[in-house]
């Protein structure tokens, strides 16, 4: 059963937060479960014939715009708000998920709708220090718009004097980071897996001209069925021209456009897709050295080696995304459809955006 890959500290918030019942008697519940339940005295239990994931969260409004308080309304038309705006007293604040530069992520449950969410805590403070209030913005607008399985759902969000604090989609299985970390390497199967959900992902993205700029482990989560999705937005744009300069993303996946300093546009995704498929297989980014001009000298020279244990497959398809020129990098409709994907990705979900024109 899935649930048995839990570790015992996801397990035991889903329990404490789950609004159940009945005792310990649904046949449904792995005995792993039952046993946790009696061990945290929580005698709860999970009817997983409801379950689309962990404790289905309904949506929330979505607030556009941080200055009116406007909301989306149907047909996307912006609307006022009548209803109360939320505080934190609006939440039970769980145990801490991670830690970043300007806050803190937590576990959380929505008092009304009993909600399980991730509530990201940003200080002011440190963001007007960095001048990256910008960035804050520009990512509230970009993900409220974005409704995909392989993205995390933003669903709203609320401010004080000191903090802002983002409502996001619940992720229990984590960061790929800390999992890549924690296993070295992936196998040919999982990373076909998260090749094909990430492809279907940007180029739902990409239709709606966002352009993401920084995907890296650190920016992706895992769902409830162990499910890619895309977590941070921070650096991604929306460019209807889908053309632009700005140097942004991390040293070890930037493409050789952005460090020549070219305009790029949406292939900068397909690059950094190829390091990704790397990383995942390999356990380090294809570029990588212990200075960043020797890093930035291989990156422009596209000075890709591959171990032995990458397979043929995986090598023709990292071959073919990693290539200098943008133009010749193989889009994403055909990374769904490449055969080393198509032999190994065991998607649980089927693409959103279909791959056959």
């Amino acid at each position: 059963m899935v649930l048995d890959c839990f570790p015992e500290n996801v397990l035991i918030d889903i329990l404490s937060y789950l609004n159940v019942r009945e005792l310990v008697r649904n046949s449904r519940v792995c005995r792993r479960w039952r046993q946790l339940v009696k061990d945290q005295r929580l005698w709860r239990t999970v009817d997983l014939s409801s379950w689309n994931g962990v404790a289905t969260v309904r949506p929330l409004r979505v607030v556009m715009n941080p200055d009116t308080h406007t909301v989306t309304g149907p047909g996307r038309v912006p609307v006022r708000s009548n209803t109360k705006r939320l505080s934190l007293r609006d939440f039970d604040i769980g145990r801490p998920l991670g830690k970043g530069k300007f806050g803190n992520v937590y576990l959380a449950r929505e008092r009304k709708l009993k909600a399980i969410v991730a509530l990201k805590v940003l200080f002011k403070s440190q963001m007007e220090k960095e001048g990256v209030e910008h960035q804050l913005r520009r990512e509230i607008e970009i993900q409220s718009h974005l409704r995909h399985p392989n993205i995390l759902r933003f669903y709203n969000y609320f401010q004080d004097s000191t903090r802002v604090f983002l409502i996001l989609e619940f992720a229990p299985r984590g960061e790929m980071y800390k999992e890549l970390q924690r296993c070295g390497r992936f196998d040919d199967q999982r990373t076909a897996t998260y090749m094909e959900e990430l492809a279907d992902a940007l180029l739902y993205c990409h239709e709606k001209k966002v352009i993401h700029r920084d995907i890296k482990p650190e920016n992706l989560l895992l769902g409830f069925r162990g499910e890619l999705k895309i977590a941070d937005f921070g650096w991604s744009v929306h460019a209807p021209s889908l053309r632009r300069r700005t140097m942004c993303g991390t040293l070890d996946y930037l493409p050789p456009e952005m460090i020549e300093g070219h305009t790029h546009d949406e292939k900068v995704d397909l690059w950094c897709i190829g390091v990704l498929c790397y990383e995942c297989l390999v356990g380090n980014p294809p570029f990588e050295t212990a200075s960043h001009t020797e890093t930035y000298k291989r990156i422009t020279k596209v000075d890709l080696q591959f171990p032995k244990l990458v397979s043929d497959g995986a090598r023709d398809l990292i071959s073919k995304l990693l290539r200098h020129s943008p133009a010749m990098r193989l889009p994403l409709r055909s990374v769904m459809e490449h055969p080393w994907v198509k032999a190994n990705s065991r998607r649980v979900l089927p693409p959103v955006c279909n791959t056959h024109h």
